[in-house]
Order: structure tokens, then C-alpha cells, then sequence
């Protein structure tokens, strides 16, 4: 066992319990499942230490990518199976590993134990055979995680938002957000709308624009940087006068990729891309930080929609502020979603 890992875990689990009395709803059977313990993006690993140091820490624990300090995907802490109790079955995340199957097999749950909590149970016949199968799925099982937890954030958004700061969206960009009620919405024009929360020592913003669509070769990567460069140049600025925000490219590029958004569920999208990269301020202070954007096809009106969030917490971990942020753009509803929604 990880002692840094099961002494941390044990601590929160400690506190949580002496805070926490409260049930929430029912589980398999009827059964009322207690609240689930542990903290956001923290996974229980179970399994053979071999299996655990060898492949599932690696790939779990890795770097997540184009944040300004190193910090993991998930924080983890392993136990064997013996030790896998009661009370550890409780936490929100639970990788589990057996090997002695007859076959190997993944097997996905929510809620099994507590709630809200993601559970991914695999079985397979010895540690060669896993090995060899978690190189080709260990990502995918990975993003599940990460998915599972942005799901949960945004149906934590659906308890306050900013009423004002989406009648924004809709009238400028035809579209609909759960921004949070804590973002002040600060500007919105024809095709823009600019929302940001200041409070405290951490920054959190949120842009969304929206400009005509004309070929696919729009959703390039060198076309979605340019734009980015373009708009947020022109719009954000610091102190010192002839700064701007610009991109960092050389220390860590951005990167691409397509996503489905949570939003769109069966409706599909078309066209959906992520871009997760570091932001500077040029010709100004030393400032920076990570963002994240999703860019889209909204094909009822022709037009390209990016919504961005930034963070700026100098000398602060980010991982979580961001991901709490990012789960806000998983919200944005196009025309056609919100049409087929209403229907």
C-alpha cells in the first residue's frame, strides 16, 4: 500500500465522516447509498502492488498536460484487495483490478457503493495478460474518469446561474450556457459575451464568441490558433499599455483534439473541438496561465462557436480550478440541441 496515498485518504475520510450525515438517494436493491467521501479527482486504486507500480500508476498518475506546474491526472491511492473494506468502498472513485478470470473484461458502474461514484472493475487471467491489454486501454479508462467528474460538476451548475449572463447568450449568440451565478457577466456584444470571476486570490474567466463559418478548413489547427490570437489580443489586456494576451507555443504547444460534448448528448455534433494550451501576456507583465476551448459548428446559423475559459493563480496548483471551469463549456447548448431539448 502507498502510505503517502492511504494516509491522506484515511485523514479526509476521517473529517468527511465527522462533517457529513447526510444520505443521498437509492441504489441498487432500494438500498439508500451514504454519501460518496474523498476529494474531486482522486481515484482508490485496487489491486496486486506489481500491477499497481507497474501499469496503473504510470498512466493515472501522469502529468497532466499544458498546465504551468506538473500535476497529475488523478491523485491516487492504492490498497490491495485484502485491504479493500467497507469503508474504503465509499470513495467517488474506484479503479479495481482482479486477476484469476477466465477472461479479461471492463466492467463500468455509478453508485454501487455510495453516490455520486464511478467505479471501473476489470478482470483478467494474470498480469501478463492485463499488461498487455492496458497499454492499448489505460488512457480510455483514464478519460473515463475524467468525464465522470465533469459530469458530476455540471450537474452541480444546474443549482445557480448567472440569469443574466445567459440571457446574454441567448439574444448575442443564439445559444444557452449554465454559467455559474458567481461569474459576473462583464461585456456582451453582437457576437461576444465575457464573463469573469474574480473572487479571491484565483481568477476565472469566460468567453465565448461566435464569427461565420465558410469551409471545414476553419476546424485546422493552425486556423482555430490564429482566431484564438486574434480575439483574445484585441480583447484582453494588462496594466501596461500595448499588452495583450498571445499563446505560448514554445514551452508548451497547445493541443487538439475532437470531443463529444456532453451537452449534444444523442443529438451528436458536427464539427468539436478541444484545445487545451498556456496563455501570456506580451509587452507586459509576467503573467499567465492554462485555458481551455471548445470550438463548434452551429449549422442553424452558419457560424463558428468557441467558448474559452482561462485561470490566473500565480504561484497557486491549478489543476482543479481549471477543471471546474472547463466543465462549464460541457454545458453549451447550439440552437439545434436547444430546439431538440424543447421538443
Amino acid at each position: 500500500m502507498s502510505s503517502r496515498g492511504y494516509l491522506t485518504y484515511l485523514t479526509s475520510i476521517v473529517l468527511m465522516a465527522m462533517l457529513v450525515f447526510s444520505f443521498a438517494g437509492c441504489g441498487h436493491g432500494g438500498r439508500t447509498l451514504p454519501s460518496a467521501t474523498g476529494s474531486i479527482y482522486e481515484i482508490v486504486v485496487v489491486s496486486d502492488a506489481d500491477i499497481y507500480k507497474e501499469h496503473l500508476q504510470p498512466v493515472m498518475e501522469a502529468d497532466m498536460p499544458c498546465l504551468p506546474q506538473m500535476e497529475p491526472y488523478f491523485h491516487l491511492t492504492h490498497v490491495t484487495p485484502k485491504l479493500f473494506d467497507d469503508f474504503l468502498k465509499s470513495a467517488r472513485n474506484v479503479l479495481i483490478v482482479e486477476t484469476g478470470g477466465d477472461s479479461l473484461k471492463a466492467y463500468y458502474s455509478r453508485n454501487r457503493w455510495s453516490k455520486p461514484q464511478a467505479v471501473c472493475r476489470i478482470t483478467c487471467p494474470d498480469r501478463e495478460a492485463f499488461g498487455e491489454w492496458w497499454q492499448q486501454h489505460g488512457e480510455l479508462i483514464r478519460n473515463w474518469f475524467v468525464r465522470e467528474e465533469l459530469a458530476r460538476a455540471t450537474r452541480f451548475l444546474r443549482g445557480s446561474t448567472n440569469k443574466d449572463a445567459r440571457k446574454a447568450m441567448v439574444s448575442r449568440l443564439d445559444c444557452d450556457m449554465l454559467i455559474p451565478e458567481d461569474y459576473m457577466l462583464i461585456k456582451d456584444t453582437a457576437d461576444l459575451v465575457w464573463c469573469c470571476n474574480d473572487k479571491g486570490s484565483v481568477r476565472r474567466d469566460l468567453i465565448v464568441y461566435r464569427y461565420p463559418y465558410t469551409d471545414q478548413d476553419q476546424f485546422t489547427a493552425s486556423s482555430l490558433f490564429a482566431k484564438r490570437d486574434e480575439v483574445m489580443g484585441r480583447l484582453v489586456s494588462a496594466s501596461v499599455p500595448g499588452s495583450y494576451m498571445g499563446t505560448e507555443y514554445n514551452v508548451f504547444p497547445p493541443q487538439m483534439r475532437s470531443i463529444q460534448p456532453l451537452a449534444s448528448g444523442e443529438h451528436g455534433s458536427f464539427y468539436a473541438y478541444e484545445i487545451r494550451g498556456l496563455w501570456r501576456i506580451f509587452n507586459g507583465e509576467a503573467m499567465g496561465g492554462p485555458y481551455v476551448s471548445h470550438t463548434r459548428l452551429d449549422p442553424v446559423n452558419g457560424q463558428i462557436v468557441t467558448a474559452e475559459v482561462f485561470v490566473y493563480a500565480a504561484g497557486q496548483k491549478k489543476r482543479n480550478t481549471l477543471r471546474q471551469a472547463e466543465s462549464i463549456l460541457y454545458t453549451l447548448q447550439l440552437p439545434h440541441e436547444r430546439n431538440l431539448d424543447a421538443e
